[in-house]
């Protein structure tokens, strides 16, 4: 049986980012995948904690897809966040609702994979500078996957925009259509790096 995956969206300046526009244009036609576009949905930012709650129960791997917005996520997926994983529903002693779903957040950087560690100019690694996120969805039940980052957005040319769009089709495509190993899974950095294993 597929499953189910819901993108939950989130680029205030979408419209000039030829690396995120490369990666939804590849997202593929599915009725196993819904594609949740957060600036699109809540311009007011007025989330209706409800429906975006019964859209992750609805669904199986919920995927953060979003820009590295100073070293964290754009403040409309924060406020998702604050607002629909809410306390005796997402976590706490009866905040259960979540059990199990798995999490990936898809990521874009305008820097370099290099630029990410101790002695790179962003000084942190990305797993380092995700703990508050990976935190967060250890404490509402779910299973915290290896990111999959694009970096080196603002320097990529046309061709490389394709690659990586074609390459989250491909990675949507296994996860729809394939059990994940998580303990093999964790033994990577980056969702990147293993999906290379599985796609060679």
């Amino acid at each position: 049986m597929p499953n189910r995956i819901l993108i939950i969206f989130a680029h205030p300046l979408f419209e000039k980012s030829n690396a995120n526009a490369a990666l939804v244009k590849q997202i593929p036609q599915s009725e196993n995948i819904t594609f949740h576009d957060l600036y699109q949905e809540y311009p007011e930012f007025d989330i209706d904690m409800k429906r975006e709650q019964q859209l992750l129960l609805m669904h199986d791997i919920i995927i953060w897809h979003h820009p590295m917005y100073w070293y964290s996520c754009p403040p409309l997926l924060k406020q998702w966040i604050d607002i629909v994983l809410e306390h005796g529903w997402a976590y706490g002693k009866e905040g259960k609702a979540l059990k199990n779903k798995r999490l990936l957040q898809v990521i874009t950087t305008g820097g370099r994979r290099e630029n990410y560690s101790p002695t790179g100019r962003d000084r942190f690694t990305i797993m380092q500078l995700l703990e508050p996120f990976y935190q967060t969805v250890q404490v509402c039940n779910m299973t915290y996957l290896p990111p999959y980052v694009v970096h080196g957005t603002h320097v990529m040319k046309n061709q490389g925009y394709d690659e990586c769009g074609k390459e989250y089709n491909r990675l949507l495509q296994y996860i729809e259509n394939n059990d994940l190993n998580i303990s093999e899974l964790s033994k990577y950095t980056y969702f990147n790096d293993w999906l290379k294993t599985k796609l060679s």
